[in-house]
């Protein structure tokens, strides 16, 4: 049959021709972006991406500028006013990068505010990774709705030594504890289409002369502590950057230190991700862009030069920088922006519900307050009972840590002009006062008082049934305490109160463990960290008894100064409030006096007893643990045993799994915990799979994990001193090269309840 052409099938066809014609054009203008394919991997996209970039995007991106205006920079059109910004690349479809502090909320603008957390050790005090997801993907969530894909968050440093400015930012001493905390954290803000970081890679353990000392650790040593943290950390909530650090380890600058961040992370952890570097930590070119930094932060402000950009072109010229080295920077960056979903999702400016957020940085602060101290059940408190509340500006709101990572309230700060105003402050205190929650909780009078005045604050204590005493430490990052002493006279205004009242009760808001010279004059101290956003309201629930303590210490807290292995930090302190600095500080910090033994090993090994051990935390009832029963699973150490609530209230326990391989000079090691709530006479059987990672030692010379045979004590502890069921196993020798090591259990505690 033949065809033939009507006027208006030719109508028809002329108009498709043009259609088409007009597509086909439009296409043209308009390149294929094939990397958008979300069918594609994010190597594949990342990939796809490098190849269509010129030069100067790959140098756009591996250099990105501050985005604020302090230190006199004028801000880059588009930034958003916090820590860094590289505008969009349009012609490839790639958003800006626009990067927030930190890791306790969105921390700029200032005048913005956000939602606080409380300190990183009061998460990594709740035991509870679950926790530590939920605050990350609250805070991402907010990152994401201020229009930020980038977090500079992920405090992974080991607490080294209670007087650093920055252990508020961190987990705690213990690798596990740390390396699951802060890996569930960063899961939880990446679970937001925004970057995480992992910082501050490595050994940045204190912060007296940060950015010229040096870490100087045996590899064995390090393998097994801070570095096994973050090892941790990575594998469990891959972040999609890791942060190098200002100071220098064993000699050589954390951000050109080949060892650290091309044998170690992208080598032996495999890690897919892009190194940037701390803001002022890059001093070299070639050198940091061959050992394996990818991006530099802010150099135009921080850095001497802008390092990636006319040096390193030049190095790339000359041929000491292979072009191919570039391509891999830039690939790792895009890389980890389409794995986390940045360029799927961008970031967009969005209404944020406070209200939501600030009951998640609640329940965090309810279940990593430790009760420290509670004599004769003094709490929980009586609604009945008439009430004074002394010091720590308790009628306006609660304390936070300083620096880059202090997180201002929507509502503003509740005490401005704290001395320093300026840099690491201002210091800032969240509006959620714990006398206003206090009085909506007591029927009896409520009295308040500064502290200033000792004897008028002694004589107020003196009319009410309890005196509540709220005492601070403010630390910030850039300077250490020189001492564990309460700045003030604080000390004096707690014994004061507490001769002229014997139902005194302490609350801490500090940055970790000080000295409590009037520790057996009172009658209860609750260790409440730097509270957060819902921080008073907090603190009144668990005085009476609404919520049950349920944290515990993920630090050491020791007597005094002389039981750290660095009784001195020369050259500690901050004139600015009073910590007047003495002496220079000290070029080199010898962590080999500890090693891995960091805090409660610490102890154990030197024979040492503590105030309070790791993992000590007190509750409003009683647990007891028996039927404990340790053995070999499928190659696992696995132990059985039951937990009753022997009190008549509900609470929260967590036991801890405590494990000390065969050989002499060994110390136990935490290798697992289960976090439980039980009603009264309630039991709960439960399963604790020791944490394979634990079990191994590091072999420098043979690069590889070895898990020597023998016999394995097991002990099932309240803490890291005080135990309740102990047993033994029996293990074949093993080993694992350094790029394979054993892998950590996928369900670590296992309940069934009666």
């Amino acid at each position: 049959m033949t065809l033939r052409k009507t006027p208006v099938a030719a109508f028809i066809g002329m108009a498709l021709l043009t259609c088409f014609g007009a597509s086909a054009a439009s296409s043209a203008s308009k390149p294929a972006r094939p990397w958008l394919n979300t069918h594609l991997s994010p190597d594949q996209r990342a990939s796809l991406v490098v190849k269509a970039m010129t030069q100067d995007e790959k140098f756009q991106l591996i250099d990105v500028q501050f985005g604020d205006t302090e230190n006199g920079h004028v801000m880059s059109p588009g930034a958003l006013a916090s820590a860094g910004y590289d505008p969009a690349i349009k012609r490839l479809g790639l958003p800006a990068l626009q990067e927030s502090d930190a890791g306790l909320g969105v921390a700029k603008p200032h005048k913005l505010g956000a939602t606080a957390l409380p300190s990183g050790l009061a998460t990594a005090a709740s035991f509870d990774p679950a926790l530590a997801y939920a605050g990350g993907a609250m805070i991402g969530s907010e990152a994401h709705h201020r229009g930020f894909n980038v977090m500079l968050a992920g405090g992974a440093d080991l607490v080294r030594d209670p007087r650093n400015g920055r252990n508020f930012e961190y987990a705690g001493e213990d690798p596990l504890l740390t390396g699951l905390i802060v890996g569930h954290a960063i899961a939880g803000i990446q679970s937001q289409h925004v970057v995480s970081t992992i910082k501050h890679y490595a050994f940045n353990d204190l912060e007296t002369a940060r950015t010229t000392f040096s870490a100087d650790i045996n590899p064995t040593a390090a393998r097994e502590s801070d570095l096994l943290a973050f090892e941790i950390a990575i594998e469990t909530g891959h972040p999609g950057s890791v942060m190098c650090s200002y100071n220098r380890v064993n000699s050589v600058y954390a951000c050109e230190n080949d060892w650290l961040l091309d044998k170690v992370l992208k080598r032996d952890w495999h890690y897919p991700g892009y190194v940037m570097s701390d803001w002022g930590a890059v001093h070299s070119a070639a050198k940091s862009a061959l050992a394996g930094l990818d991006q530099e932060s802010a150099g135009e402000t921080f850095d001497k030069e802008v390092y990636f950009g006319k040096p390193l072109r030049a190095a790339v010229a000359s041929g000491e920088v292979p072009q191919s080295r570039i391509d891999d920077m830039a690939h790792r960056i895009l890389r980890s922006l389409f794995a986390s979903g940045v360029i799927d999702h961008p970031a967009e400016q969005a209404p944020i519900d406070f209200a939501a957020d600030r009951k998640v940085a609640q329940h965090v602060e309810e279940a990593g307050a430790v009760l420290l101290r509670n004599q004769n059940a003094l709490l929980p408190l009586s609604g009945a009972q008439s009430v004074a509340v002394i010091g720590g500006h308790a009628d306006k709101g609660v304390l936070t840590g300083g620096g880059s990572s202090a997180v201002q309230s929507p509502e503003g700060n509740a005490v401005p002009g704290l001395a320093p105003t300026a840099w690491p402050g201002p210091r800032i205190y969240q509006p959620s006062a714990p006398l206003t929650a206090i009085r909506q909780r007591a029927h009896g009078k409520v009295s308040y008082a500064s502290g200033e005045d000792i004897a008028a604050a002694a004589k107020l204590a003196a009319q009410a049934k309890v005196a509540v005493v709220f005492v601070e430490q403010w630390s910030a990052e850039s300077f250490d305490s020189p001492h564990m002493t309460l700045p003030g006279n604080q000390d004096a205004l707690v014994a004061a109160v507490a001769k002229a009242n014997p139902h005194t009760i302490v609350v801490l808001e500090n940055n970790g463990p000080v000295a409590m010279p009037w520790l057996d004059q009172v009658g209860a101290v609750l260790e409440a960290w730097y509270p957060g956003a819902g921080g008073g309201e907090a603190i009144a629930r668990l005085l009476y008894g609404e919520v049950d303590p349920a944290g515990r210490l993920p630090v050491s807290w020791p007597r005094d100064e002389a039981q750290l292995p660095r009784p001195q930090i020369p050259g500690a302190g901050l004139a600015s409030i009073g910590l007047i600095p003495q002496g220079q500080p000290a070029e080199h910090v010898d962590y080999n006096i500890e090693g891995a033994n960091v805090g409660y090993r610490w102890y154990q090994h030197k024979g040492i007893q503590p105030l309070f051990p790791f993992g000590y935390g007190l509750g409003y009832t009683h647990f007891a643990y028996s039927d404990f029963k340790p053995r070999i699973e499928h190659g696992r150490v696995v132990a059985s045993f039951t937990v009753t609530n022997r009190g008549k209230r509900a609470g929260v326990d967590v036991p801890q799994l405590y494990a000390t391989l065969p050989g002499s000079g060994e110390v136990r090691r935490l290798a697992g915990w289960c976090r439980v709530s039980l009603k009264p006479g309630q039991s709960a059987h439960l399963e604790v799979t020791a944490d394979p990672r634990l079990l191994v030692n590091f072999d420098a010379s043979g690069q590889q994990w070895q898990r020597p045979a023998g016999s394995y004590q097991l002990q099932l502890g309240h803490s890291a001193t005080s135990f309740q069921g102990q047993g033994s196993v029996t293990l074949p020798k093993a080993s694992w090269p350094a790029d394979a090591p054993p892998k950590g259990a996928s369900q670590s505690c296992l309940a069934s309840r009666s």
